[in-house]
């Protein structure tokens, strides 16, 4: 089954869900649908920071700093987050990932999902995917702030990390 095929819940504006749909359609169609950012830090507190691989179905090639995805139809984003970051790291043992927050991302064309942000430490060996991640390595946060004016960077995870510096602000 290709990712398009998968099913996802479809969500409303306070994500209650109100059907389900193929993910290739709910993103041709504009369906809101739920979504877990990962940010993953290593033993040194680093962090994980990939490019997409050209073959994604939203976003390719661009930069994120967070790993993670779509919430499968039924599924929890606890569950989902756990599953992600082990797939997209390749690891296996991870721990639970913690939830810090959630927001709705809306792009105001068309693209809007509900995203649950978590963190993690992985002190594992990683082995991404190649079929998800074309580059990746664990960058101090200050040579991140940097590169967020070089390099082009998912949307969608621009906006999870400005909501989560501003969240670490409040203490």
């Amino acid at each position: 089954m290709s990712s398009a095929d998968e099913i996802l819940d479809i969500v409303d504006e306070n994500d209650e869900v109100v059907g389900q749909a193929r993910r290739g359609d709910a993103y041709a169609r504009g369906l809101r649908h739920r979504c877990a950012f990962i940010q993953v830090r290593d033993a040194e507190g680093r962090l994980f920071v990939h490019r997409r691989t050209p073959t994604k179905l939203v976003f390719p090639s661009l930069y994120d700093m967070f790993v993670g995805g779509v919430v499968g139809a039924g599924e929890t984003y606890d569950d989902a987050a756990l599953r992600e970051a082990e797939e997209e790291l390749g690891v296996s043992g991870l721990p639970r990932p913690v939830f810090l927050f959630k927001f709705l991302y809306d792009d105001g064309a068309g693209q809007s999902w509900w995203s649950a942000v978590y963190e993690v430490r992985c002190e594992l060996p990683v082995q991404p995917q190649v079929e998800e991640v074309d580059w990746y390595g664990f960058l101090p946060e200050a040579e991140v702030g940097r590169r967020l004016a070089e390099w082009a960077w998912v949307p969608d995870g621009l906006a999870a990390y400005s909501r989560l510096r501003a969240w670490r602000s409040r203490g």
